[in-house]
């Protein structure tokens, strides 16, 4: 009996659309449940070097909360390029300004550091309401047990 490994091939993926609403979730606890879902880890046909997750809707990001004092300690470092342009941003600060992005920054750092970690990064829609324009693809609702 011979046994095969099966490798997806691009076009062959199917790829799902999935909806969660984010309310009263901690953000790495949810972090940590989307980035295997992007990268296609839940799947049996998962395949390293192909983009084969699934798309994943979160809605309500502005309510997602921290343990402990991170709103206040927490802080995201970005830099200008430019001498002395390091500017930091504490949490509740980021929330105020972006909400989504406390939670892409959390996903995008558990995914690959690889070409296609940017790709899977675009399958991610987070929207601060619960109103979201992808009703056409008929997302279904992903219960997460955290």
């Amino acid at each position: 009996m011979i046994m095969k490994t099966t490798m997806l091939k691009p076009a062959e993926v199917q790829s799902k659309w999935w909806i969660i609403d984010g309310e009263d979730l901690v953000v790495g606890r949810l972090a940590a449940k989307l980035a295997p879902i992007l990268m296609g880890k839940h799947r049996p046909d998962y395949t390293p070097h192909v983009l084969c997750g699934d798309f994943v809707i979160v809605t309500n990001a502005e309510k997602v909360k921290f343990t402990g004092m991170k709103w206040e300690d927490k802080t995201y470092d970005r830099y200008t390029g430019y001498p002395g342009g390091r500017r930091v941003v504490t949490a509740s600060t980021l929330r105020d300004k972006a909400p989504e992005k406390i939670l892409e920054l959390a996903v995008r750092r558990m995914l690959p550091k690889n070409k296609l970690a940017s790709r899977m990064l675009k399958r991610l829609k987070v929207y601060a309401g619960t109103d979201h324009p992808h009703q056409a693809q008929q997302p279904e609702p992903l219960k997460i047990d955290l």
